[in-house]
């Protein structure tokens, strides 16, 4: 069936239920095929691939599906609508660029590193690589010079681009009721905080803070085995609240002290990984508390 023509032979049928794998596309048909009265139900890819059998082809798929579709403990995934998909492409945006700015550092890097030119990490010591090659250093050769101007060049216009995209995201923090309450938590800013709105699933998906935790893949030992995980806005969100929790073991470990007592406890205890694993993933259960709940974060009282 040609794909102008599904939305055409699917308004002929009587109401009935259409499951479909969940997929950025997805969304998009949902929500048109749900306008022609039709029940729609999204099952994660993950889902669907134990039911395939032998080769992978679209026959074997729509059986898949349809096999899927019928257990009693199938979860499905929850179809959004434009708003939420408009909303998540600032990240995804950033992502990219984000993305672009790295190779383009590791590509001045690497270049320098051919003619002794060498930095501490950092994007702090990259500025010794970028005045060697403004400001006529002797051991950059000529003939490459140009071509690194080229590259400094795109890593200016990368860094406006990540400027004008946290100003934006800002800007959403502070107009977005729930990204200014989930800012109350601590280790989470705007960028975690409005990414949270945007990108996460309804509370009510989940039963307790431990599932979405679990859903972020934010778990206390992980076993699985063989292959790779793709976990598309899930890693986005992961690694958000991995980075705000790494700052906040970082400068309690420097300043000697904390105001939370289970965090001291825990680095008195463990290695600074595992505690910011573990703070990571009490962050997403207050998260999941705040959006499921309402209100805002209070700090535990400590003992006397």
């Amino acid at each position: 069936m040609r794909r102008d023509h599904v939305l055409r032979f699917l308004a002929e049928q009587p109401a009935c239920t259409v499951e479909m794998e969940a997929c950025a596309g997805s969304h998009y048909w949902a929500r048109e095929i749900a306008k022609l009265g039709h029940g729609v139900r999204l099952i994660a890819p993950g889902y669907v691939k134990p039911f395939v059998k032998r080769q992978k082809n679209d026959a074997a798929d729509a059986e898949a599906i349809c096999e899927a579709a019928q257990r009693p403990t199938m979860r499905f995934v929850a179809v959004k609508s434009e708003e939420q998909q408009a909303a998540a492409i600032v990240f995804r945006v950033r992502d990219l660029v984000v993305r672009q700015r790295t190779q383009t550092i590791n590509a001045i890097r690497g270049h320098l590193a051919e003619f002794g030119l060498v930095a501490a990490q950092g994007l702090f010591h990259l500025t010794k690589l970028v005045t060697a090659i403004e400001q006529m250093d002797p051991t950059v050769p000529e003939a490459a010079r140009p071509i690194l101007s080229l590259l400094v060049e795109q890593l200016r216009s990368l860094d406006a681009r990540v400027a004008e995209l946290d100003r934006e995201i800002g800007r959403r923090a502070r107009e977005d009721a729930k990204a200014k309450r989930l800012m109350t938590i601590p280790g989470i800013g705007p960028i975690t905080a409005t990414a949270l709105a945007a990108l996460a699933p309804s509370a009510q998906t989940f039963k307790r803070g431990r599932d979405f935790a679990a859903w972020l893949g934010l778990r206390p030992l992980q076993r699985s085995s063989g292959g790779k995980q793709k976990l598309g806005e899930k890693r986005t969100l992961r690694r958000l609240l991995i980075i705000g929790a790494s700052a906040a073991v970082r400068w309690a470990m420097r300043k000697g002290s904390t105001g939370d007592p289970w965090l001291s406890r825990m680095l008195e205890r463990k290695p600074p990984m595992l505690v910011i694993v573990a703070l990571a993933n009490k962050t997403a259960r207050i998260v999941w508390a705040l959006m499921a709940k309402g209100g805002t974060y209070r700090t535990p009282a400590i003992a006397g």
